[in-house]
């Protein structure tokens, strides 16, 4: 049997075991390159064609698949019930101000730490809109004068 053959055959299956192993994707374009180099040393492709022919196939499936992969698997972000604020009306019960660290509003009868999502002082009192979740602190802005109006 061909040496290649031997070659190809297990470097699929180390970059199966390897995929299996880890909790993301991590080595599946290179188990297909192994595969298409596998097939060729089949086909008594020259070596340097079958390892051309390795890197090719698995740079192009992993530039056609990254992305895919990335937007699907290992997403870390667990919806919580404290997203159903995002888009609420707050009210500032601290003075907002990012550069002394301070500032908090109340929603939904609780108070959050909170940032301005400009950078502005907002002061106690005045009504914002929730426009993000970073950690524990609520990002928010100015309450646009057409929402104050049905408020």
């Amino acid at each position: 049997m061909d040496t290649m053959i031997i070659v190809w055959a297990v470097l699929v299956v180390v970059f199966l075991v390897a995929e299996g192993a880890t909790p993301g994707l991590v080595s599946i374009w290179f188990a297909a390159g192994a595969l298409v180099a596998l097939g060729s040393a089949f086909l008594s492709f020259p070596i340097w064609s079958q390892s051309l022919i390795f890197v090719v196939v698995s740079i192009a499936s992993l530039l056609l698949t990254r992305p895919l992969a990335h937007k699907y698997v290992n997403k870390k972000t667990q919806a919580t019930n404290a997203d159903k604020v995002i888009g609420a009306t707050a009210t500032v019960t601290e003075r907002i101000d990012n550069i002394g660290a301070t500032g908090s509003v109340l929603v939904g009868g609780r108070t959050w730490t909170a940032r301005s999502s400009t950078g502005e002082i907002i002061e106690k009192g005045t009504l914002t809109k929730i426009l993000s979740i970073e950690g524990v602190k609520l990002i928010v802005t100015l309450l646009p004068e057409t929402e104050m109006a049905g408020k």
